[in-house]
């Protein structure tokens, strides 16, 4: 897969059969589109390509909202895009400027002269250019006029799936990472670097590594302990993860993402790790003591031992 970085910079494609969102999460229901685009790519011999923005267009328009978090940072979209098998990926620059595109211009100047649209497939109902004033009538006028082909796919296929990128947000902020997974098609992750902490899960003999986010728009699922796995370099382990502010031991002051990977002993200290959700254990609560909290603590390793599987 060829990353385009900016419009300018693409190279040209072959029959260019095209897409375009901002695909956050790459979950089944973009697997739909991405589907039809590579059959459509057998058909006429073509080259797939996927027009996206970054930043996330919300983030431009509406920088005063600080609701709105991410499934993906560009790095994890990138890699699921490539295992979709696309050709092409243009990553355009999203501005205020870009914004105010109007749709003549969108095809025009982007799809047709820029890329070389032979054919654009795009989802029920997709909007594009100045305030969303391009609907599918438009894109079929405009097709005549430049010589490409337009294919929507059908309201009743997409509802069939029935998935959005919101539906997930809301599904991991209720901690239901199973439902998310399932939407997704593929395990919900976090990636980050692990920092100094307070080394407070040393001393209950359940050692935790402090992770920061590489992503700061990147959602964090609701607060509490998980089942995850976790990537090392090139290896795979079980891991009990805690998202929230530890209040038996450390009154609650600063929120953390913390995790112990079960049988693994070395240092991880600016180590980069991949975290992947299996299932939220239970809610963050505080406990009448220490002992309480290293019993709970016990019974969270036996069960992340059931749930996470490992090859």
């Amino acid at each position: 897969m060829k990353v385009h970085y900016g419009i300018d910079n693409f190279s040209g494609a072959k029959n260019a059969i095209v897409t375009t969102g901002t695909f956050d999460g790459v979950h089944r229901g973009h697997s739909k589109i991405l589907d039809r685009l590579r059959k459509s790519c057998e058909a006429a011999q073509g080259e797939s390509v996927l027009l996206t923005f970054h930043p996330h267009p919300r983030l431009v328009l509406f920088p005063d909202n600080t609701d709105l978090k991410l499934l993906n940072s560009q790095n994890e979209k990138l890699e699921l895009l490539e295992k979709a098998g696309l050709d092409h990926v243009i990553i355009h620059p999203f501005t205020r400027e870009f914004s105010r595109t109007s749709s003549l211009e969108y095809v025009r100047d982007i799809l047709v002269n820029k890329i070389d649209v032979h054919k654009l497939v795009i989802g029920y109902d997709h909007h594009f250019g100045r305030n969303r004033e391009g609907s599918f009538e438009t894109l079929n006028e405009y097709a005549h006029v430049y010589n490409f082909l337009v294919e929507e796919i059908p309201a009743e296929e997409l509802n069939h799936v029935n998935i959005s990128s919101t539906k997930i947000r809301n599904a991991l902020l209720a901690g239901d990472v199973e439902t998310a997974n399932s939407f997704l098609n593929h395990p919900y992750g976090i990636r980050g670097t692990v920092i100094a902490g307070q080394k407070i899960g040393r001393k209950l003999g359940f050692p935790t590594a402090n992770i920061q986010a590489d992503d700061h728009h990147k959602l964090i699922p609701k607060d509490g302990a998980y089942a995850v796995k976790v990537f090392v370099d090139s290896s795979s382990y079980a891991g009990m993860m805690n998202i929230g502010f530890r209040p038996t031991v450390s009154g609650g002051t600063s929120k953390t993402i913390e995790v112990h990977l079960l049988d693994f002993e070395a240092d991880l200290y600016d180590k980069q790790l991949q975290v992947e959700f299996v299932k939220r254990l239970r809610d963050e609560v505080p406990f009448s003591d220490i002992e309480a909290l290293k019993a709970q603590l016990l019974q969270d390793s036996n069960k992340t031992r059931e749930l996470v599987v490992l090859k």
